[in-house]
């Protein structure tokens, strides 16, 4: 293309570097085109950074920002040099696309599409000197920020207000007690969850708690329905088997209705298959007069 998908400021990742303290800093991308584009986020070193998020959808001539939190280290690197490198990929999506309808399939070089990739680069500075105590003639003072707070709690007599050595102890182990629970605030605040790989190709890791939230939810839904859809198919069982019931009943009824008629036709056949015994009497009397005029 004659122009560049996305407009990267800074083009470098510039952390400040503290062992044991994280450090984040933050990316904006905007969108030169006047079409939709996607991007995906991805690092050589998946398991030391945080990205959020990771991918999205930027409108035409808008920006979007993500936010990359360098977890906390123990150890620092030599010369404060590090060699880790993030990839930018962007392509053009069709107008309307959504963050849910983004897959890794978009940005596939073998897909046909155009895709756009940055590289950044990673930078570790030192962070600035504390402003507490500064050192002037070889002589620990406090500087010019403090100086008006000191003055403030000078006597009559000209000498200053100066704590004793205990009570500075424990003000600056206050001080760093309290840089510790900041820390671990922070460190409960900020996903632990690594980038991936530019190497291996592989995605950064969505936030865990929201896709949580969202498959819970996604499940009660369907559980509900199931329980819905089982108490219809109790329901019908509990009508069919009352419907054969009543069937069951009625062919009962009507074999014993049946087998009434029955019984009295056998009776009323049996009855007419005798002869009466007036007709027996009258068919003897004839046989006998009509014997003795044959034979006087």
């Amino acid at each position: 293309m004659a122009t560049e998908l996305l407009e990267i400021q800074p083009h470098v990742l510039q952390f400040t570097f503290e062992v044991k303290k994280q450090s984040s800093c933050s990316i904006q991308l905007g969108n030169n085109s006047n079409q939709y584009v996607a991007f995906k986020v991805k690092t050589t070193s998946p398991k030391k950074y945080c990205v959020r998020p990771n991918t999205g959808i930027i409108k035409p001539k808008a920006t979007c920002d993500f936010t990359v939190t360098m977890q906390a280290q123990r150890v620092a690197p030599p010369d404060r040099q590090c060699k880790d490198k993030f990839l930018i990929q962007s392509t053009v999506v069709p107008f309307g696309t959504t963050e849910e309808d983004i897959t890794s399939d978009m940005f596939a070089k073998d897909s046909g599409q155009y895709i756009e990739e940055m590289k950044l680069r990673v930078i570790l500075i030192s962070p600035p000197p504390s402003p507490v105590l500064l050192p002037i003639n070889g002589v620990s003072k406090q500087d010019t920020s403090c100086e008006t707070s000191v003055q403030k709690d000078r006597v009559l007599s000209g000498v200053e207000n100066i704590p004793p050595p205990q009570r500075l102890a424990e003000d600056v182990k206050g001080i760093e007690t309290a840089e510790e629970v900041d820390e671990l605030r922070t460190a409960k605040g900020v996903d632990s969850r690594p980038a991936d790989n530019v190497e291996g190709l592989k995605p950064v890791k969505n936030d865990v708690d929201l896709n949580i939230s969202k498959d819970f939810e996604d499940l009660k839904s369907k559980l509900n329905m199931m329980d819905s859809k089982l108490r219809e198919a109790e329901f019908t069982i509990t009508k069919l088997t009352e419907e054969r019931s009543m069937t069951n009943l009625e062919k009962v009824r009507l074999q014993k209705e049946l087998a009434v008629p029955s019984s009295r036709k056998n009776n009323v056949s049996r009855v007419q298959m005798g002869f009466p015994l007036l007709y027996v009497c009258m068919v003897a009397l004839i046989g006998v007069a009509v014997g003795y005029l044959i034979h006087p």
